[in-house]
């Protein structure tokens, strides 16, 4: 009979976090990652195929959260797939040092400390409260960041690489890196400049829980150079897309099913591909095919006639803030039902500092005065300021508990 127990990952005691997690996997034990506080799924054991492997929230696709079922074997697969792409860009893994920065109960943050493992290497946990103190950040890990030891390599979201490129010290951390990779959600073209003047190595790429993490990834050379794209799929990894549009991929680290509505369901279709929730569009590059996500499916509403990405829209609000230097620390776009148009969009702003109301005001005013000029689907018709408004630990938005937020005012 198969094992299951949950951990609540706890950033305090990472080190004992680890040695459970390596003694659990080595009694062939499924291991659900919960954040501190989180409530277990009650998966039922005899239904878990053969560990050990780990059960991991998903935001999904369209039709909500999931738990996906990912077995140790294909999170090896996934560090190989991981180390091929290093060794394409020069890079020897196993002279790689690996930093971690994000949360491990997410993929994106279990991966790292995986890789590390398998490459046998050193991997770092980064406090995450220093990645809001750029100038502790760099203090408390200064004698990491000689190259001389080596190659250092991490994975961050936009928001962690916009908050550290504001400041100079965030500049010379990022500064450090042979490789950052860069997911979650898309970076704002003023932030992709940014990077470009300080030369900071970023390698947007694509992933998800479903496909145990990246699939794509662009090297930071061709990023360096002015490339806006994902990148080119790792040697294990098929790209195409529906008729509609979708990505699909097919690779053999996919997760074996996912949990949701109560019950355990496959999550490739009958020819082995799973389909995404991410509008994409594919082009070549010198001779490689090249990604590039156009927006999300299951975010994307009809008003009046027309189809319209939210992230499109905030990105913009975003890039004008950052020209103009506008405080404004988050913006996402909700949509709320609309007798005429189907949907319109409704705007959340937090600002830097939430002291200065007649400032912020100010900048509002700026901001709806911005949007005038744009295509009339494109402009929220009500504007909300939101002191608590943040993106989840791994930097992704979780659109339905604002969209709710919303319907409460």
């Amino acid at each position: 009979m198969q094992k299951l127990i949950t951990l609540n990952y706890d950033p305090v005691n990472a080190e004992a976090y680890y040695q459970k997690l390596l003694t659990e996997i080595a009694s062939g034990s499924w291991v659900e990652l919960l954040p501190k506080g989180g409530i277990p799924t009650l998966l039922p054991i005899d239904q878990l195929p053969k560990g050990p492997g780990f059960v991991i929230r998903s935001g999904g696709s369209s039709g909500g959260a999931s738990h996906c079922l990912l077995p140790c074997t294909h999170l090896d697969q996934s560090a190989f797939a991981t180390s091929e792409w290093l060794k394409n860009q020069g890079l020897n893994p196993k002279e790689c040092r690996i930093m971690n920065a994000l949360p491990m109960h997410h993929v994106s943050g279990l991966l790292p400390w995986w890789r590390s493992r398998i490459w046998k290497v050193s991997h770092t946990r980064v406090v995450p409260s220093l990645m809001h103190n750029p100038t502790a950040l760099e203090e408390c890990y200064k004698d990491l960041l000689n190259r001389d030891l080596g190659p250092m390599v991490i994975s961050l979201v936009p928001t962690q690489v916009q908050r550290l490129v504001r400041h100079p010290a965030g500049v010379r951390w990022l500064q450090s890196f042979e490789v950052i990779w860069v997911g979650g959600s898309e970076l704002t073209k003023n932030l992709a400049h940014k990077a470009r003047q300080e030369g900071i190595r970023l390698a947007p790429c694509y992933g998800a829980t479903e496909t145990t993490a990246m699939v794509t990834a662009l090297p930071p050379e061709k990023f360096l150079t002015g490339t806006n794209n994902c990148g080119s799929p790792l040697i294990d990894v098929q790209l195409s897309l529906s008729k509609k549009g979708t990505l699909k991929v097919k690779t053999p680290r996919l997760a074996l099913s996912f949990w949701r509505n109560c019950r355990l369901q496959k999550l490739q279709d009958k020819d082995g591909w799973w389909i995404s929730g991410d509008a994409a569009e594919f082009y070549l590059q010198d001779n490689l095919p090249q990604l590039k996500i156009v927006g999300r499916i299951d975010t994307a509403i009809h008003s009046g006639g027309e189809t319209v990405f939210p992230e499109h829209i905030e990105a913009r609000f975003l890039e004008n803030s950052e020209k103009n230097s506008w405080p404004m620390r988050h913006i996402l776009l909700v949509p709320i039902q609309d007798e005429e148009w189907g949907e319109r969009l409704v705007a959340l702003i937090r600002w830097d500092n939430e002291n200065l109301p007649s400032e912020n005001v100010k900048h509002l005013k700026a901001l709806q005065s911005l949007a005038k000029e744009w295509p009339a689907a494109d402009r929220p018709i009500k504007w909300y300021q939101c002191p608590i408004l943040q993106p989840n630990e791994a930097g992704k938005w979780e659109r339905a508990r604002w969209k709710a937020w919303v319907e409460d005012q």
